[in-house]
């Protein structure tokens, strides 16, 4: 057995952090990650030296497509979380970093900021999620793919920068809606059969399909270019089936961390440690 990589033990932390509602010890100022994603708004909170220290998270459907449908609801789900971070944390966050998906034009991204400032949160900044994951992995040279909620996002990093970056739309929802017409069962049914690790095999067999769609848009951003290691990360990488899935269609490695759905929180919060964060003290 190899040592276990810090991206998965801080994920750990994180995800352990998230179930309990606690607050983990921590030195410092605090520094507040917002990700604003398509089936959940994330908000994670890291220590001066990228240690979790707490968590919030609430379903939501205001973000569709990498784009804000639903601006009010944003800003009031991340006051409440916001609100309920602060009471644990016994703190008062004034600043923030912002996720948001690759590929989104300009004003789209002002949105996003909007959203925070209306939170009453100043930004610190603006961060592409493949570069919020690729924060907490470690990278800055390599290939991140986010199959996330609605959308299957690539994007290639070279000197922590990303230089291809594409976003379908295509990702657990559209597996969702897969699995429920191949079973006859409705939507909230198969969205819990999805997660069942007891169903795991069956349900690899029917979105096996789904996943090879959202590998080939992968292997079509990519190409022959090498790219570095490809790191798979997102809700639906969660899917037992996933990495092969990956792995056959793009002829290539594939890393899945062991908690992807929380990398890109997690490493947004991490992103600007060096510009300083909150006074949690």
């Amino acid at each position: 057995m190899g040592k276990q990589p810090r991206s998965d033990l801080l994920g750990g932390k994180f995800a352990a952090l998230i179930k309990s509602g606690d607050v983990a010890d921590h030195d410092g100022q605090l520094s507040l990650g917002i990700d604003l994603g398509t089936a959940n708004i994330v908000l994670a909170v890291v220590d001066e030296h990228g240690e979790p220290v707490a968590g919030a998270h609430q379903h939501s459907t205001v973000v569709r497509d990498g784009i804000v449908v639903d601006w009010l609801g944003a800003v009031r789900a991340v006051q409440t979380l916001k609100a309920d971070l602060e009471q644990r944390i016994k703190t008062t966050f004034k600043n923030a970093n912002v996720a948001i998906p690759p590929g989104v034009i300009e004003g789209t991204v002002k949105v996003f900021e909007n959203v925070a400032e209306a939170a009453d949160l100043q930004v610190n900044a603006i961060v592409d999620e493949p570069v919020a994951a690729a924060a907490l992995l470690g990278v800055s040279q390599g290939c991140v793919i986010d199959i996330g909620h609605g959308t299957t996002g690539v994007s290639v990093l070279q000197d922590n920068k990303v230089v291809l970056s594409i976003d379908q739309a295509t990702g657990g929802h559209h597996v969702t809606l897969v699995l429920a017409g191949a079973m006859g069962i409705d939507y909230d049914r198969a969205e819990k059969m999805k997660k069942s690790p007891s169903k795991a095999a069956e349900v690899g067999a029917v979105v096996r399909p789904t996943l090879e769609k959202m590998a080939t848009i992968a292997r079509d951003a990519i190409g022959t270019n090498d790219v570095g290691p490809v790191y798979l990360v997102g809700g639906s990488a969660m899917l037992p089936v996933a990495p092969s899935v990956f792995e056959k269609v793009l002829g290539r490695e594939v890393i899945r961390p062991k908690h992807p759905l929380w990398v890109t929180p997690l490493g947004l919060a991490m992103s600007t440690l060096d510009r300083g964060g909150d006074d949690g003290h």
